[in-house]
């Protein structure tokens, strides 16, 4: 059954205000959570997809917790803020001691110490973690390592569902290696620095010291998120981290970025907050566009990293630091986000409560359902902007309030599209149209299975530019059902990746120590198709194997796709000599099972497959980088990524 649309002016109002001490609700909530039973409780679980959030909430199937409402910092600067009083995760029979859950486990082991740390004990009967003395785990416990394994873990729990709702990709996600469960480490040693790392399978958070007072990044929800972004990614598209690219890294910094932005948007109180520092006006200095402050403080700067900025494609797109670049993204985005909401404050003449509702609801489409329709190699940025466009297209097709122009308008300004390209998509139809293949093949017969996908591809080669040559491998199969911003269901999509690798000779002096070795271009596309077999979106990195031509004298497509794919192939080429006469290529790096031990690793790495030589990026990246702080005129400090 899908889930019933709520009424505008139900959905648009601004919570109120608590009158009631939140440790009492809380109280309420739990109790009325064990007056349920378990069999029923168990059955509310089952249904929670064909449910809205606040009818979850009144069933009480959330859990509700202390977190800190951004980190220690702005507790500190302002009480009002210190916690977020909402903030729940959603119920699921497998919490355990840990805590652990099906997608997440705590080891809180310290590699400094190395020492480990009991973990937080799940008292099942009253809903409620506590610590080695039987105390709950809450705002009135706050300085054992327990309640900072709770605050991680819940956070956590909270993005998850941000990104697997119906809002974001309406699916459930896998993660970037073998396994279900990410493990989290929210004390993994004494620096500056959190990662995650896909080879152990991890979520790193360090502590350090400034003026006297102890820094965890396990506290910081800014620095949660931005991390969990990245293992996200990875999971969604793992074949990003075998990239030469600076601008697929910089892609992974802003995925980031923007999870720690959106994700912090939901929050009422927070946009309560904005609306009174701002005056609604978001062009100021705010908590949503100010991110990780406690961490920023190490510097001397108000925040750890800014979405307030210029920056443009043209000055970024030589540059060997991801971070610096990866702020014209997020820029971009936070363009978009600012007309959104000026356009609902004047066309729509919402208060400024209602507008950063809105706002934050819409953004959280806009910005995540995309992410299923990107290629699956060398993303950039502007696959990423084409892809906001269709999905835009595809959840919005006539576009009453004109959102496909603010965004069209916010990657043009930036650089991001060119002039000729934003013309082209100006002219796009909205229709969606029929694949027309040679072998037909049912929508769902084709969702069935790998098997089946592969059959439908090797069956239309042809039709859908891939060489016949190609050891075609079908590298990911999903299926997704959306919500519109209305939170009516969108049709059944099916989401089918499928790559191939191409060898290339590195012939040269360009390439060092690389001279004379095979080495690897990935090629590949994304094909999104609803229940229908209608063609939703089909994203492609050709590669320069000869493609099969058509009885037709001339195939203009099969020539632009050849055309296309020695384009990938001398940029590719390129990226790596400049890459190599950097220094930036190391070898494997050494890891364990906790982590990485290494303290300093090159951005990219280079190990030998099945006799050919493959490129990647770094399983770990130092915070500290002072030659991209040179280049990064925002003045932030880079969180390190392991894609």
């Amino acid at each position: 059954m899908p889930p019933k649309a709520r009424a505008p002016a139900r959905t648009a109002a601004p919570a109120a205000k608590r009158t009631t001490p939140a440790s009492k609700v809380d109280a309420k909530a739990s109790e009325k959570l064990k007056s349920i039973s378990a069999a029923a409780r168990v059955d509310l679980y089952s249904a929670r997809q064909h449910l809205d959030s606040s009818t979850l909430d009144e069933l009480t199937v959330k859990i509700p917790f202390d977190v800190f409402f951004q980190d220690p910092a702005v507790r500190e600067a302002t009480r009002a803020f210190n916690f977020d009083e909402a903030f729940t995760v959603p119920w699921e029979p497998g919490i355990s001691d840990g805590p652990t859950s099906a997608r997440f486990v705590v080891i809180d082991y310290d590699g400094t110490t190395e020492a480990l740390t009991p973990p937080a004990k799940w008292d099942a009967k009253d809903n409620v973690f506590r610590d080695d003395n039987g105390l709950p785990l809450n705002r009135k416990n706050l300085d054992t390592p327990q309640f900072h394994q709770v605050n991680v873990w819940a956070t956590l729990q909270n993005a998850l569902d941000f990104y697997e709702s119906g809002a974001g990709l309406g699916r459930r996600i896998g993660w970037g290696f073998e396994g279900n469960r990410l493990i989290v480490v929210p004390h993994a040693g004494y620096g500056e620095n959190a990662y995650y790392d896909r080879d152990s399978k991890s979520l790193q958070f360090y502590y350090f010291d400034h003026n006297g007072k102890r820094v965890h990044t396990c506290l910081s929800a800014d620095i949660i998120n931005h991390e969990f972004g990245h293992a996200v990614l990875d999971g969604v598209r793992p074949l990003y981290r075998e990239s030469v690219q600076v601008e697929t890294a910089a892609f992974h910094e802003f995925i980031g970025d923007i999870s720690a932005i959106l994700i912090a948007f939901r929050n009422t109180k927070l946009r309560r907050q904005i609306g009174e520092v701002t005056g609604g006006d978001l062009d100021k200095d705010n908590a949503l566009s100010s991110l990780a402050e406690q961490f920023g403080r190490k510097d001397e700067k108000p925040y750890l990293r800014t979405a307030l900025n210029t920056l443009k494609y043209a000055e970024v797109k030589d540059s060997p630091s991801h971070h610096h670049m990866s702020q014209v993204m997020t820029g971009a985005m936070f363009d978009i986000l600012r007309d959104v909401y000026r356009y609902n404050r004047e066309r729509r003449e919402h208060t400024v409560p209602q507008s950063l509702w809105f706002t934050a609801s819409r953004m959280q489409n806009l910005a995540v359902q995309p992410l299923d329709l990107l290629p699956p190699v060398d993303v950039t940025f502007a696959d990423y902007a084409e892809a906001v466009l269709r999905a835009e297209q595809i959840v919005n097709p006539t576009d009453p309030d004109g959102y496909r122009g603010m965004m069209l308008k916010a990657f043009g300004a930036r650089g991001i599209l060119s002039k000729t390209r934003i013309r082209e998509l100006e002219k796009e139809p909205a229709v969606l149209t029929p694949v027309e293949m040679k072998v037909f093949h049912e929508a769902g017969d084709i969702a069935a299975s790998r098997a089946n996908a592969y059959r439908f591809l090797d069956d239309n080669r042809r039709q859908l530019l891939i060489p016949y040559g190609a050891d075609l491998v079908v590298s990911d199969l999903s299926t997704a059902v959306k919500f519109t911003t209305r939170r009516r269901r969108q049709a059944k999509h099916i989401l089918l990746q499928y790559v191939w690798r191409e060898d290339v000779l590195l012939s040269g002096s360009q390439f060092g120590q690389f001279n004379g070795q095979i080495t690897d271009l990935l090629c590949g596309a994304t094909l999104a198709l609803d229940i229908d077999g209608n063609l939703l979106a089909w994203a492609r990195k050709p590669g320069t194997l000869p493609l099969i031509r058509s009885v037709r004298a001339e195939d203009k497509r099969v020539d632009g796709e050849a055309e296309a794919g020695r384009l990938r192939r001398d940029a590719f080429l390129t990226a790596l000599a400049v890459r190599i006469r950097a220094g930036s290529i190391g070898g494997t790096p050494v890891g364990g099972a906790m982590g990485l031990l290494q303290k300093s690793i090159a951005p990219l790495t280079s190990s030998v497959v099945d006799g050919t030589l493959r490129f990647g990026l770094a399983p770990h990246l130092g915070i500290r980088n002072h030659a991209e702080d040179e280049n990064n005129e925002m003045g932030d400090r880079s969180w390190s990524i392991s894609s």
